[in-house]
Formats: C-alpha cells, structure tokens, sequence
C-alpha cells in the first residue's frame, strides 16, 4: 500500500490514543499508548533522537503506522492492553504464558450452598476466593471444608430435589446431612456453611474455639468417642492455618512483585497475600526484555498479568515504581471498583518480603538458566549450524515435502513447517495428488510444488494463509532426483529458495545433505543433525499418516454401494437380513422383495448386477 510518511505524521491528532506499527508484511510489530500522539509517534522518526538498539531496529522496519483516538489515557492504556494480547507484537515485552488461575467458589445464592471449584469468576452472585496456584489446593480444601462443617458437594437443585434420589454415599460416611432428604433444615445449614466462610476469610479462632468447647462438653458427659472427633476437626483445623504463613496483621489483599532478569529473559516471582497470609506464589517468563529499563518491564508485565485475571487486590508491593504508574492504578482501580495502591517497600518487614520474592525470581532464573540454553541449542543453535553446513545466513523457515503412496494408490504429499528451529503444526498442510497414476514419486512431488507456490503467489491470498509465507530454505526427503524436480518448478515459476535434500543411507538413517550437486557430510552428535532428523521424521509421519486416512476412509466401501439404486439405507437392509454378499448374489428376485425398503425394483438391480458379473 502506499504510505506518505511526512503526510501521515502531520495528520497525527494532538489528542490520547493508541497507535500500531506494521511492517512490509503488514505485521503489527509495535503497539504503544500516548497521551499526545502526534507528540509520542513522532518521536519514533527524529533523527536525533536517542533510542535503544531494539528501538532503533524496529524503527527501521515499520512501514506503516495506524492510530485510533481515546477520550483519555486510562482508555488508551485498556485498549493498549487488549492489542498487545490480541496480536503479539514483535517488539513489546511479552508475557510469554497465558495462564488461568483458578478460584473456589461459594454458591451463598442457592438456598443450600456449596463450594466448588471455578476457572473463572462470574457476576453470578457467588463468593469467590483466591486466585490459587493450584487446583488440587482448591480441591483439597473443598473436601476439607466439607468434612468440617458437613456440607453437601452434590449437584442437586435444593430444595426443589429433596426426596427425589436416595442418599449419597457422603451421608452413608457421615460426612453430609443429607439436606437432600429434608434431613436438615435451611437455617441450619446455613449456619455450618457461614462458619465455613468465617474460616476461609482467616477467622479460624472462632471456628477453634467453639471446636473445643463441644469437645470439653462432650468428654464431661463421658461421650469420649464423639468427643475424639471434634478432637481431630481441631488438629485439622490447626495443620491447614499453620501452612498460611503470615506476612501481616492487617489482614489485607495484595501482591508482591519482584523481578530477576538476565540477557533477553526476566521472571516475574509474585506472592499472593489474602487477608493477610501468603496462599500461594508463582512466576512468570517474559521475553524482549534486554535493552528495557525495569521500570518498564515492570509495567508491561502488570498491564498483560492483570487484564487477564479477574480479580485485583487492594496493593500491589513492586521493587521500583512502574512505568505508567498513574494510568495503571486508575485502570486497576476501575477494574476492582475501589481504589487500590501501590508500594515500594524500603525496609522492615515489608522489605523483607519483597526480599524473599527477589530471591525466588532469581532461584528460578538460574535454575531455568541450563534448560532454556538447552532449549536454544536444539532450536536456534541447530539453525544456526545447519546455516554453517550450507554456507546460508538467516534462516528462519524451513519446508519439507514428502509423497505416500502404495503401489501408486492414492498418492498423496505433505507439506511440514518448522520455524527457528521448531514444528509450526498450524502451517502443515496435505495435498491429494491428481494429475499422476501410478507409483511416480518425481511427478507427484513436482504437482505438489506446483500447486504449494502458485498458490503462495496468488495476490488475493488471505493475511492468515500460511502459503502467502515462502521458505528460507527447502529441504527434500530424499537426494539428487527430488532436489532437481524441486529446483526445475521453483526456476519456472520465477521463484529463488535454496533447496537441499535430506539423503539416507541403505539403512534408511540420514547421512548428510545434498546441496549445490554434492553431498555434504554432517556431524551426527550434532544438533543440527538431530534437526535435520526430526524433520525428515515428521515430514514422513505427517505424509504417512495422511495416506492411512484417506485408505481408511477407501477401504469403508460394499460391492452393494455400486449397485444402482441401492443406498447407504437399502445396503444396511440387506447386509441385515443376509449374513454375506455371497447370500445375497444367491437370491431371486422374489426373496430379495421380502427384505425391508426393497421393491421389485431394487431386487432386480442386485441380480442383474450379480448375474452380469
């Protein structure tokens, strides 16, 4: 499309608003916010700007930039939010998960209430608590809640279904009342299940001590037996409230935020405080991070962390004041519906949490240190040896294409992607082969070419149609002959890809690559061998298992299914009423009227159709 850039720049309106930067391919490589946009997007193009290298190299690949106005910059910064997770830009720091927490929720508007586990937080008029990192925490603490103040976990529409089943076996367990059988009335079941609450929110001295007098009164009536089980709700009571470890008296919502970074990669470690007691931590990878300032990160990272996540707490304790910090307290107070506050903690106890949270993020940064330069080896650190074997630089996609058939039955190809090292499934695609009969794997293969890149050239092409994508490489499962049918379609079309082929040994195991007419040997303790393999592995797998679908789908046929005027119908009746198509090849046309939905007409088909053959 044509773009003036110095018309565009004077359009700018001096208003807030969010702006998205494409680049040649029509990618959206940035989203930002701006308070002024004419000010902020024409800062991105002064020449005497002082920028980040990773700025500066996506300012060199924007071709064109769109904006979209807002009443406000707390507008702006939601709608910067929504973008980011929406398309993923290149160059913004990304949160690289897209985890759910779970909840457990109270059903406090059903007449017997229950608790259960929820992903997500609805307006329905429930009590929810959390998130939890865990859903087997949320689990266990239902069944403990359940045996504790004897609640009910079925499913039932109490009490529209009271009397209608028999007991559970909870009940038979001495675990549940049974309000399903009228065994207990609202009022009182509504106060076990408020004691419940009562403990979940942190009041667990109540919930103690009325434990412990029924235990004394019990054990002065010498009921010693029913007293020992008011004994061990007290034990229990006590482990789970010692697994909270307390972090304040204040009994306040918050998360606490610290950060540990190295080279490209940062981990996030959060501390979940509810009412006070730490319930739970996790941490967060994020990616792009190497030329950001932390302010920066910080507040990309709430942004993506807290537009996904129903619930926000009354504080948030961070190691520096993030970017943004006004917009991102008056966004995530809208979000809540009161106010909440943010704190940099600088000594005390306060500190020494924030602390402690330092210390893990830096924990799993060095633990994961080893397996992410793993992970890079087999991927990127692969690429880039296959990229020395072929005297190549930048490559990034790579294409496989492999041909099944048996006997020449039903050919068929695949076509597998990898990308920096990694499987693209979403971009495999399969090809039915038509114009060759026969075992012909050269024809077949150069049909498959054919059709892959004169679609790729098409200018109609949908942005989200991954033949609109051409390799950087191709690799061929096999050697010289299928090198030169790729290289002979590629010539015709006008088309410029290095192509090598991937050459097994007479055991069918890869031995090198076949490039520029010789083969070149490989290391196999390499990564780049294993890549080459997995590759040539899954090209094969893929063609393969194409091939078996389509036979399975063949071999579903009947000799009766070409026999005029049978149908899938008349076929079921007949293999029904005769135990074999050797039955049916027997019969007149007077027996076979006698099967169900067939007419004369029908019955002298199947003869004639036997009697001919």
């Amino acid at each position: 499309m044509f773009f003036d850039l110095e018309e565009e720049l004077k359009k700018l309106p001096e208003k807030p608003g969010v702006y998205l930067m494409h680049d040649k391919e029509d990618q959206i490589i940035y989203v930002g916010k701006a308070i002024i946009l004419k000010n902020r997007v024409r800062q991105y193009f002064q020449k005497s700007r002082n920028v980040s290298p990773k700025i500066a190299r996506m300012i060199e690949q924007i071709a064109w930039f769109e904006y979209i106005v807002t009443d406000s910059e707390l507008e702006a910064l939601v709608l910067e939010c929504n973008l980011i997770k929406e398309h993923n830009p290149k160059y913004n720091t990304m949160l690289k998960d897209g985890k759910s927490y779970p909840f457990l929720k109270a059903t406090i508007q059903e007449d017997y209430p229950r608790f259960v586990f929820a992903r997500q937080m609805k307006r329905d008029g429930a009590k929810y608590f959390g998130p939890f990192t865990s859903g087997a925490a949320i689990r266990d603490t239902i069944e403990l809640l359940n045996k504790l103040f004897h609640l009910r976990n079925c499913r039932k529409v109490l009490p529209r279904d009271i009397g209608k089943e028999r007991p559970c076996l909870y009940h038979q367990m001495g675990q549940c009342p049974a309000p399903c059988q009228g065994n207990v009335d609202k009022e009182e079941y509504g106060e076990n299940f408020s004691q419940a609450l009562s403990f979940l929110n942190g009041n667990t001295k109540g919930v103690l001590k009325e434990l412990q007098n029924k235990m004394e009164a019990l054990a002065q009536n010498m009921q010693f037996e029913e007293a020992a089980v008011y004994r061990d709700l007290i034990n229990s009571v006590k482990q789970v409230t010692e697994r909270q470890k307390i972090t304040s008296d204040d009994h306040e919502d918050r998360d606490i935020l610290a950060m540990a970074r190295s080279g490209d990669e940062a981990v996030v470690q959060v501390f979940f405080i509810r009412g006070g007691k730490l319930i739970g931590r996790e941490h967060y990878y994020l990616t792009g991070v190497n030329e950001e300032e932390d302010a920066h990160i910080l507040g990309a990272f709430i942004k993506q962390m807290y537009a996904g996540t129903p619930y926000i707490p009354r504080e948030l304790w961070t190691e520096c004041e993030p970017e943004d910090a006004e917009a991102i307290l008056e966004w995530l107070g809208k979000k809540r519906g009161h106010k909440v506050f943010l704190k940099q903690p600088k000594r005390g106890e306060k500190m020494r949490l924030l602390d402690l949270a330092k210390r893990n993020a830096q924990m799993v940064l060095a633990q994961d240190a080893e397996k992410l330069k793993r992970e890079r080896a087999r991927t990127l650190g692969a690429m880039e040896e296959i990229e020395g074997l072929l005297g190549l630089t930048g490559l990034n996609r790579v294409e496989s294409y492999d041909i099944s058939n048996i006997n020449g039955f039903e050919t068929v190809g695949s076509m597998v992607v990898f990308e920096k090292g990694r499987a693209k499934k979403n971009d495999y695609r399969k090809f039915r082969i038509r114009s060759v009969t026969g075992p012909d794997d050269y024809h077949s293969m150069e049909e498959l070419l054919t059709r892959r890149f004169t679609h790729g050239q098409r200018e109609d092409l949908e942005e989200m149609d991954s033949f609109r994508l051409f390799p950087d490489v191709i690799f061929m499962d096999g050697g010289k002959g299928q090198v030169n049918i790729a290289e002979k379609v590629l010539a015709e079309l006008g088309i410029s890809i290095p192509v090598c082929g991937m050459v097994k040994d007479d055991h069918h195991r890869t031995r090198g690559l076949y490039f520029q007419n010789e083969e070149i040997p490989i290391d196999t303790h390499g990564q780049g061998f294993r890549l080459i393999t997995r590759i040539q592995d899954e090209t094969h797998r893929f063609a393969i298992e194409y091939h078996r679908q389509i036979r399975g789908k063949t071999q579903v046929h009947s000799i009766l299914d070409d026999i005029p005027t049978i149908g899938a119908t008349r076929r079921k009746a007949l293999m029904k009423y005769y135990e074999s198509i050797e039955e049916i090849k027997k019969a007149d046309v007077e027996e076979l009227k006698q099967v169900p939905g067939m007419n004369e007409a029908s019955a002298r088909a199947v003869v004639e159709f036997f009697r001919e053959g």
